[in-house]
């Protein structure tokens, strides 16, 4: 087996704003894997709030060449088992890894993943599209731009509320907010109060990741349902954010993979809440990886590639938020011939 490793600046539409960062490219990191006429693909874009860089994944990585080149007819989980004590500090590389593994593992077998995982996809649930912070008449053109049967909007300034309130002049939409840990306790019980009025579904991550007892507190007194991202990295974290969220929104590039990400959704289903996964702005390599598990959703944040200026691979198609998946085998990815 070959490792083949591609680093791209993915370059966005708009400017992306959440509470914390702003930006215009989005680096990330593609892993092929080749096997004779097969070739698995997988991705993980860099992340400042987690302190990676595409060097620091791609150097993870090439550390493990002779041991990733020599496995031959594993199971994905025996190969995430055998490669995890080497990358447990880095989970955005053995994402890419691990997903370029299964990829490749389900094309070897004749098989789409969600066959493999023997997942019935009739009933998918539609992916939202995130609408980052910005000035109000620019949101909306943003809107405008692209019309959507749901809508995750970016928030954590001190016009939240108005924003929201002229966002729904213009819109019918579903609407989810995510203030990626820009909100107070009393903050976010108050405004849980005014956004149920607008027809908001859901509140993602409102406090620091760490206010455990300000997540218990909310988790009693909000009128929205609260869904951890921050919260909820690892395998471990969905036990923790039980009786302190209503659901968990699971990111590959976070927990390492489709391998412990598939884990941690049953484990969130068995606990009763609700599951969710989400994505890093990431082209799609790795959004068709996140399709493969729709059935097992009861939500999807998958836009990446509708953020992107110009993807850099075909996968899986997205229109008015349903998603359709390819003839291609495995994830149904191909990278564009022009890399």
């Amino acid at each position: 087996m070959q490792l083949i490793l591609r680093a791209f600046d993915l370059k966005l539409k708009h400017t992306f704003t959440i509470s914390r960062e702003s930006i215009d490219i989005q680096p990330s990191l593609i892993v092929e894997l080749k096997d004779g006429e097969f070739s698995g693909f997988g991705e993980a874009t860099s992340n400042p709030y987690y302190n990676i860089t595409i060097p620091n994944m791609k150097a993870d990585i090439e550390a493990l060449r002779s041991i990733i080149e020599a496995t031959a007819n594993e199971t994905p989980e025996e190969f995430w088992n055998k490669t995890h004590p080497y990358l447990k500090d880095n989970l955005f590389a053995l994402c890419a890894l691990d997903m370029a593994y299964t990829d490749l593992y389900a094309r070897k077998k004749g098989k789409k993943l969600y066959d493999l995982w023997h997942y019935n996809p009739e009933k998918n649930p539609l992916t939202n599209y995130t609408i980052g912070i910005d000035s109000i008449p620019k949101m909306l053109a943003k809107m405008k731009e692209l019309p959507w049967p749901i809508y995750k909007i970016k928030l954590g300034t001190h016009e939240d509320i108005a924003i929201v309130k002229e966002l729904r002049k213009h819109s019918d939409a579903i609407f989810r907010i995510d203030a990626n840990c820009g909100w107070g306790v009393d903050e976010t019980i108050n405004n849980a109060l005014a956004l149920q009025k607008m027809g908001v579904e859901f509140l993602e991550q409102p406090l620091k990741a760490d206010n455990w007892e300000g997540h218990t507190e909310v988790f009693k007194k909000s009128v929205l349902p609260v869904i951890a991202d921050e919260s909820c990295i690892i395998e471990q974290d969905v036990a923790k954010c039980h009786k302190h969220f209503h659901g968990v929104n699971i990111k590959l590039v976070k927990c390492g993979g489709l391998t412990p990400a598939r884990r941690m959704i049953q484990e969130a289903k068995k606990l009763g809440l609700k599951t969710m996964v989400g994505c890093m702005t990431e082209s799609s390599v790795g959004i068709s990886a996140i399709a493969h598990l729709l059935p097992q959703l009861d939500y999807v944040d998958m836009d990446g590639p509708l953020l992107l200026a110009e993807d850099i691979a075909q996968g899986v198609r997205i229109e008015n938020g349903k998603i359709d998946y390819t003839d291609i085998n495995g994830t149904g990815v191909l990278l564009n011939e022009s890399l």
